[in-house]
């Protein structure tokens, strides 16, 4: 795994051994920062269910002001720590329950990146949670299996991808 653009662009991530993990394939990655790269320069980024820490080692690499990588799961913490200090980033992993930290989190967010297990039933608990960490103009990016549904609830679509079996949603406040 490689950052795909920005700063750090070709700089190696460490290879992901862990089945837990699902990493983001490289087409939906660029596909995803590619539409947000006039609105990411300066923002703030969550980065929920972290993995690798992938995604958000991404935002920064095109200019985001600061990422929080949370992750529930002590490898996925501890590779996203790794790969930070390889690539001499300065942010913060926290190791917790996605959807405990989004109740108890005092922050708030330009984009929040979701990217939990497929078919967990995670969406449903994390997204009623997200309007007060999401500025007012802020966006929550969802990648999904294709076949997933979801309520958004209090959200709206504001647009939808596919890439083979993946698809990103993006949402905003109503």
């Amino acid at each position: 795994m490689k950052v795909s653009s920005g700063t750090l662009k070709g700089k190696n991530l460490i290879e992901n051994k862990f089945d837990h993990i699902r990493p983001t394939t490289d087409k939906v990655k660029q596909a995803l920062f590619t539409k947000l790269q006039f609105f990411l320069p300066g923002k703030a980024v969550l980065d929920l269910f972290c993995g690798t820490g992938a995604l958000g080692i991404e935002a920064l690499s095109r200019g985001a002001g600061s990422v929080i990588f949370v992750d529930k799961d002590a490898r996925s913490c501890n590779m996203t720590s790794q790969n930070l200090k390889n690539l001499k980033l300065d942010a913060k992993v926290v190791k917790i329950d996605s959807v405990e930290f989004v109740k108890i989190c005092k922050e708030s967010y330009d984009l929040i990146i979701l990217d939990p297990p497929y078919k967990s039933g995670l969406y449903e608990k994390v997204v009623p949670n997200l309007p007060k960490i999401l500025n007012d103009d802020g966006i929550v990016v969802c990648e999904h299996a294709k076949n997933d549904t979801f309520c958004y609830e209090p959200f709206e679509i504001f647009d939808e991808k596919t890439y083979g079996n993946i698809m990103l949603t993006y949402l905003m406040k109503k």
